[in-house]
């Protein structure tokens, strides 16, 4: 088994970090720097931030924090929201990313996705999904923050991204996301089991064992978590501590 990854995850919107429910009822957490730092401190394995309304308004990507916390933060950072160029991948990365993540751009310009690859290598290029259950072992994809179906098949996309050229997907369930009940294992199976990149796990997680749980169900490399984190029922420490009881190789 390869070491798996936890990371938290801040959603940021107008300089602080929120958190929602289904992407709904959002309520401020608090500034992206400093907490991104303490999950530094925490021992998290990477830190991503989601500039969570930046394609929906159409601007760019929230540089000015990506620098201030690249500057107090020594593990990897990815960085998502409003990259819809190459020189947005380019300049998100000189401001301290190790990686970008395209979401709603990649649907929309699956081009950017090769892009990107093919300039600053796959290991750069994160590809962020957010899908909905439509049927039986079915799942649709939407963009812009979860607001459009693209009636775009999440099984075929994933696959269409691996070819692209991406060396990542985070998979995002909106049907868990923010509601605290586990990991959507049957959508992260499914995914897992149609690529050979790493699959990250995201979208409600609630409590200690989910992450495990995910982990000894389904093959995904990393799990994704905001809420558990941010109000501070756990630590990434006290996440880790419980793979490794289960018999699970974290860093």
């Amino acid at each position: 088994m390869l070491v798996k990854r936890i990371i938290p995850c801040l959603d940021v919107r107008d300089g602080k970090v929120v958190k929602g429910v289904n992407f709904e009822g959002i309520r401020e957490v608090g500034d992206p720097v400093e907490c991104a730092y303490e999950y530094n401190l925490q021992g998290a394995d990477e830190i991503v931030f989601y500039d969570i309304t930046a394609s929906h308004e159409g601007r760019g990507v929230i540089l000015d924090v990506v620098r201030e916390t690249a500057k107090k933060v020594f593990v990897p950072l990815t960085v998502g929201g409003g990259i819809s160029t190459v020189d947005d991948i380019r300049n998100t990365l000189r401001a301290g990313a190790d990686k970008v993540s395209v979401n709603s751009q990649a649907v929309k310009n699956p081009q950017l996705v090769k892009d990107g690859a093919d300039i600053f290598g796959s290991q750069c290029i994160c590809v962020g999904i957010d899908a909905k259950k439509i049927g039986e072992n079915k799942w649709t994809v939407y963009i812009n923050g979860a607001r459009i179906d693209m009636k775009l098949d999440l099984i075929e996309w994933v696959k269409q991204v691996e070819q692209l050229g991406a060396g990542e997907i985070c998979l995002n369930s909106i049907d868990t996301d923010g509601v605290r009940g586990g990991f959507d294992l049957p959508m992260l199976k499914a995914v897992v089991d149609a690529v050979k990149i790493p699959v990250i796990a995201s979208g409600g997680a609630g409590k200690l064992g989910d992450f495990a749980e995910a982990f000894l169900e389904t093959d995904c490399s990393a799990a994704l978590a905001a809420s558990l984190f941010h109000f501070r029922e756990l630590t990434v420490e006290q996440v880790k501590d419980d793979c490794r009881g289960k018999g699970i190789i974290v860093r």
